[in-house]
């Protein structure tokens, strides 16, 4: 059996990676991306805001990398949700609803981590597994 490639997928509509890892690979049929927090691509400054405007901001971000890969949100299958406070879970599940579980989507699964501190002191950072 030959093994599936692994691909580095960027996007130009997402901030750029400042390390050495990939905004997204894709393996096969699936797209693994990483954590995106809420960094506009043009500025790569922080969306300004609560918690609220930070998740939309992630959500756009990860749309612009999937969208290079050949999918969407509404194809993710496992998300996983850092965030700083857990008292801002409501706030970000609303947003997150809109973007990855609008009606007639099944929603993927999803773990929600509180931690200590993301990168850039953002409030909530997402990562995304989508079928292509």
């Amino acid at each position: 059996m030959m093994k599936a490639e692994k691909t580095p997928v960027s996007s130009s509509g997402a901030p750029a990676a400042i390390g050495p890892y990939s905004q997204a690979v894709r393996l096969g049929d699936l797209v693994y991306t990483s954590g995106q927090v809420a960094l506009d691509p043009a500025s790569g400054q922080l969306a300004p805001g609560g918690i609220a405007e930070q998740t939309a901001q992630v959500c756009k971000n990860l749309e612009a990398v999937l969208a290079v890969a050949g999918t969407s949100l509404r194809h993710a299958v496992k998300t996983t949700v850092f965030l700083k406070d857990m008292n801002d879970f409501a706030a970000m599940n609303a947003v997150y609803a809109q973007y990855l579980a609008p009606e007639g989507i099944v929603p993927p699964a999803r773990s929600t981590i509180e931690v200590a501190r993301l990168p850039k002191d953002a409030l909530v950072e997402i990562e995304v597994i989508a079928i292509v």
